[in-house]
């Protein structure tokens, strides 16, 4: 099992719905970044989800997108994500740790490497959105021979034919994603996340996650209510694009950790 696994296993065997965050790694900074992320556990954040900056994120929408070129032009790599994991494993050995990006940066690296490399950081899943199912043998099926879950996401458009090809080779859990376009786009609405969700859930065992369109502790909640848990990305990055203080992010992580963990 991995922690993403024993995670889960612990939320349910509480009754708790889980609460996941994104942050980009390296955004405004590698030092203030990674003050944010080692603060997120204390913040009732049950999973973080890792962004790796790349130079064209096609399904990202304007928030993330600049905080990708913050990074960049802050000097962020790949490497130097990995790095922010290792540091963070000094202290913290059980919150899973998921990278989300694209393939580009991996490719360029070379998967064998880069898993390799990753496992050992204290990566525990990733999340490739350029990555379809048909691709699977690029990485997906490594990394799960890594012990890496590859998570996949789901969509409104994912129909019930495409469905089962989506989850074939997912693991850790299934993200779906609220809302048709980018991320930062419009509002989630729990009734129709709902039949959705329990659409998936009809044909897996994982826990469904869903991200896009939440950005207050009462979204949290009403989605969570319907799902496993929830995501929250481009709202915490708002929060640090607007230059807030550490301590003053992770209250805005907490309130929205509180809706999730009522949902």
């Amino acid at each position: 099992m991995t922690r993403i696994d024993t995670t889960f296993a612990k939320l349910k065997s509480e009754g708790r719905k889980a609460f996941v965050s994104y942050i980009m790694g390296g955004d405004p900074d590698l030092e203030t970044s990674l003050a944010v992320m080692k603060g997120l556990p204390g913040a009732g954040v049950d999973i973080i989800e890792l962004g790796v900056p790349f130079t064209d994120p096609m399904a990202d929408g304007p928030t993330i997108q600049l905080a990708g070129q913050r990074a960049l032009e802050a000097g962020q790599t790949l490497e130097k994500t990995l790095e922010m994991v290792r540091r963070f494993r000094e202290d913290n050995d059980t919150t899973p740790i998921v990278l989300m990006g694209y393939y580009n940066p991996i490719y360029s690296r070379g998967v064998e490497r880069f898993l390799t490399d990753a496992k050992s950081a204290g990566v525990d899943g990733l999340i490739v959105v350029d990555l379809p199912p048909e691709e699977d043998s690029e990485l997906c099926i490594p990394a799960q021979a890594a012990g890496l879950n590859f998570i996949r996401l789901a969509t409104p458009t994912t129909d019930d034919r495409r469905l089962p090809k989506v989850l074939q080779n997912t693991s850790g859990f299934v993200y779906y994603v609220s809302i048709t376009g980018i991320t930062g786009a419009a509002a989630a609405q729990a009734t129709e996340v709902a039949p959705e969700v329990a659409r998936i859930k009809s044909a897996t065992d994982l826990p469904v996650i869903v991200g896009f369109g939440i950005s207050t502790p009462d979204t949290a909640e009403q989605i969570a209510s319907v799902a496993d848990g929830c995501v929250v990305g481009s709202a915490i990055i708002k929060e640090i694009a607007a230059g807030k203080p550490v301590d003053a992010i992770l209250d805005y992580v907490r309130a929205l950790a509180e809706g999730a963990h009522r949902g």
